[in-house]
């Protein structure tokens, strides 16, 4: 996590520097953008393998909550500065800022005093074997496998309704950047309002339910962006999207701690890897996807069609155990460990 950050953070200050020498191209900043996602990969992968040895299985909702709302409430005044500083500085000097948030992250991570334990390894350790186990525990478990099938659907269509929503905000909502930051602000509230309500939420609902009864419940609420015009009516949509926010947070919240806890500690970052190789591995061809559907269709047809896709993702779930799993998978599905099976 640590080595991530500090990539991070150089390769954000590879742009404001190249733009100060005259040498910033579109290629560069691809080039970034890339070694930057896989980074990112790395430390998402790497802290949602350690929490369970940092807080214990026991407090994995609440920790994984108080995580989601350090980064709402950061993510709420975020894009609130980031259009009043790319406005006053330029886009590639605010940059600087975030570089130093990563320094700051890596600060914050060197500061954890409690140890890991180091994972045994039966013989030589080779990377597509460990791959293929963690795909086979992930689609081979009854909580997992849907778990994917609904994340990856949700993924793939979120994006694809976020490649036109700037878009959208500019040409048909007529805002500038300080209105799209503020936009985005007000959608950023409705995670920090759902990391604050998770805990209490899955304890009523149960964590199950929370995975396929999220995207029912709010992502409907994504459609009323593209039937909103300049006033009133738009910031009602951008109400909506908070509540598909709010809604996410939870849903992430709740999926989280059903997947660490249903995972032995052994098949931790495996088990992480290939949720994120979905989850992320979607992004790009969502990006396209909706780009190619944007230059077709329009923006507001692409809205439609990533507010339907988002809805539908509670398919999957709501048609496995998770339609009634109202505890942590331990109470329900022993954590076993494919790879040691005298394991408890």
């Amino acid at each position: 996590m640590i080595a991530a950050d500090l990539l991070r953070a150089v390769l954000l200050l590879l742009v404001p520097v190249a733009w100060a020498m005259d040498v910033l191209t579109i290629w560069l900043l691809f080039g970034v953008a890339l070694a930057h996602g896989l980074a990112t990969v790395l430390f998402d992968v790497g802290y949602t393998s350690y929490l369970p040895v940092l807080v214990g299985r026991d407090h994995l909702v609440e920790g994984n909550a108080k995580i989601a709302a350090v980064r709402s409430a950061v993510s709420v005044g975020g894009p609130g500065l980031a259009g009043p500083l790319a406005g006053w500085l330029g886009a590639p000097v605010t940059l600087v800022a975030s570089s130093v948030g990563m320094l700051l992250s890596a600060l914050g991570v060197w500061r954890i005093r409690k140890p890991e334990p180091v994972a045994e390894t039966a013989g030589e350790r080779r990377l597509l074997r460990e791959v293929g186990e963690g795909l086979r525990f992930v689609a081979g478990h009854p909580l997992l496998r849907p778990i994917l099938i609904t994340d990856g659907m949700f993924s793939l269509f979120l994006v694809t309704y976020q490649t036109m929503l700037l878009i959208f905000l500019s040409r048909h909502a007529g805002l500038g950047t300080s209105g799209i930051g503020l936009a985005l602000s007000v959608m950023a509230a409705g995670d920090l309002i759902g990391a604050l309500t998770a805990r209490r939420v899955i304890a009523r609902i149960g964590p199950g339910p929370i995975v396929w009864l999220a995207p029912l419940c709010t992502a409907p609420a994504a459609a009323l962006m593209p039937m909103a015009r300049p006033g009133w009516s738009l910031w009602l949509a951008v109400a909506g999207l908070m509540l598909v926010s709010l809604g996410g947070v939870i849903r992430l919240i709740a999926q989280g701690g059903l997947q660490q806890t249903a995972t032995p500690d052994r098949l931790l970052g495996r088990m992480n890897a290939t949720v994120r190789f979905v989850q992320w591995g979607s992004m790009p061809l969502a990006g396209l996807l909706g780009g190619a559907l944007g230059g077709l269709l329009g923006a507001p047809a692409v809205l439609w069609i990533g507010a339907a896709g988002m809805t539908a993702a509670f398919v999957p779930a709501l048609l496995s155990p998770l339609r009634t799993t109202g505890e942590m998978p331990s109470a329900v599905f022993p954590v076993a460990d494919p790879g040691h099976p005298d394991e408890p």
